[in-house]
């Protein structure tokens, strides 16, 4: 794996990189920009290695995403169906996206779709016993290569690196930039 792009610099190249910054926006703290490349980074890699494992499935991580929450509604909120909507919206996708995942795991036979009871100009999705299947076979693994990705961490960096992640994900000026109006 690959040292992320900042810290593979000569220390007289991140000096300069550094002034760069500066010049830039004078008023910035030069180690927020090294902080969001360093989660930039991790993010990109994970995102690779989880690609990556889920392709034994046959499954982009956009599609098992799909799956698990399907799934995590069927047993633990008492939905066993969710329209394409919901499913968008709590996966921060367009509608259009999530379009042509239905289709691709509706042709797989791991989802099925049904007319809503209530509305019948809508449809509901469900998740299949084969669609189950599917991920109780390869979230173990997953799970497992994810875990692997962490094992240099103590539990307790690991508990303190996601404390300071939800603060900052909690932050109001986090939230309104995000979904907000972006003043």
């Amino acid at each position: 794996m690959s040292k992320p792009p900042f810290t593979r610099l000569s220390k007289e190249k991140q000096e300069q990189w550094r002034s760069f910054w500066k010049s830039l926006s004078p008023e910035t703290d030069h180690r927020t920009m090294r902080l969001v490349g360093l989660l930039h980074h991790t993010s990109h890699i994970l995102r690779q290695i989880s690609e990556t494992s889920l392709a034994e499935a046959g499954l982009s991580l956009a599609q098992y995403r799909i799956l698990m929450l399907l799934m995590f509604a069927e047993q633990f909120e008492d939905a066993p169906t969710m329209n394409p909507s919901e499913l968008s919206e709590r996966q921060g996708i367009s509608r259009n996206t999530v379009s042509s995942l239905i289709a691709n795991l509706e042709k797989e036979g791991l989802i099925e779709r049904e007319l809503d009871h209530e509305d019948k100009r809508r449809f509901l999705l469900k998740i299949t016993q084969r669609g189950r299947d599917l991920v109780h076979t390869h979230a173990r693994q997953h799970f497992h290569t994810l875990d692997e990705c962490f094992h240099t961490l103590t539990h307790e960096e690991k508990e303190n690196i996601s404390h300071l992640l939800e603060r900052v994900n909690e932050s109001p000026v986090w939230q309104r930039r995000a979904f907000g109006n972006g003043e």
